[in-house]
């Protein structure tokens, strides 16, 4: 499977023979039990207070008055007097199960699985039909994946790699992730994250030379470097298809990981 290789104004320079594994069947269901195990083993673990709803000075008065023996507030003062503490069934007691600390989510992947998981992957990122069915605009894309020259690491400004996607077809599917933008539904947009933004275009390179810099503040782009690429860079929410651009020797550096 050969394909063409861009410099940075968007022509054509070469050609190449992509590496064997963007030839190879793309496996949904492997591809979201990896992805669903690096986002649980990435899962904070967390739990309630060990004091919550024990603050209080309320007590049991014990047996004879013809209430339950739950610990109660003492005195005469209303609304207090009376009034049970502590118990989950009571205002401001302890939660009946709450979340243990000591929780273990972390899922375990086979090594094998993993990189099979990696190569389907970086298949789909070849096949247009599964980059359209994750709703990348690419009407403007000649090849897919799109394969660059490594002088795209170096871009440091955002308006050069603004120019590099423009010139590839690129900025359509940027553009895109810039309107789709919306607000998160529930607490989380009190917590730092009010929006949700759609992924759109992940750049792979060999090395990161400041193609970071350039690409940062563009909506939904990602940089990764080809040695920590993994399958949650390329299938976002476990959806395989991502429009990616590879610099040449990215592919280098994943052919020589994946041969093995």
């Amino acid at each position: 499977m050969k394909v063409p290789v861009y410099d940075l104004e968007g022509n054509e320079v070469e050609e190449i023979e992509l590496p064997d594994f963007f030839e190879e069947p793309v496996r949904k269901d492997l591809i979201r039990r990896v992805v669903l195990a690096i986002q649980a083993n990435r899962r904070q673990p967390y739990g309630a207070d060990k004091r919550a709803g024990f603050r209080t000075s309320a007590e049991s008065w014990g047996a004879g008055h013809g209430v339950a023996m739950v610990p109660r507030y003492k005195g005469r003062r209303y609304p207090a007097a009376g009034r049970g503490a502590r118990v989950a069934q009571t205002v401001g007691g302890q939660k009946a199960h709450a979340p243990k600390p000591e929780k273990d989510w972390s899922q375990k992947v086979n090594r094998k699985e993993k990189l099979a998981a990696l190569r389907s992957a970086l298949a789909a990122t070849a096949k247009p039909e599964f980059v359209k069915e994750r709703g990348h605009v690419i009407d403007d894309v000649e090849s897919l994946p799109v394969v660059t020259v490594d002088d795209l690491q170096g871009l440091r400004k955002a308006r050069e790699v603004r120019e590099f996607f423009k010139a590839t077809g690129l900025w359509a599917d940027v553009e895109r992730a810039k309107k789709k933008r919306r607000k998160r539904a529930g607490k989380g947009k009190r917590r730092g994250r009010k929006y949700v933004k759609p992924k759109s275009v992940l750049i792979v390179v060999g090395e990161d030379e400041g193609i970071t810099l350039g690409a940062r503040n563009h909506p939904g782009v990602d940089v990764v470097t080809a040695d920590l690429l993994n399958v949650e860079h390329l299938a976002p929410g476990a959806h395989p298809g991502r429009l990616t651009v590879f610099t040449k020797s990215a592919l280098e550096a994943l052919e020589e990981r994946l041969s093995g």
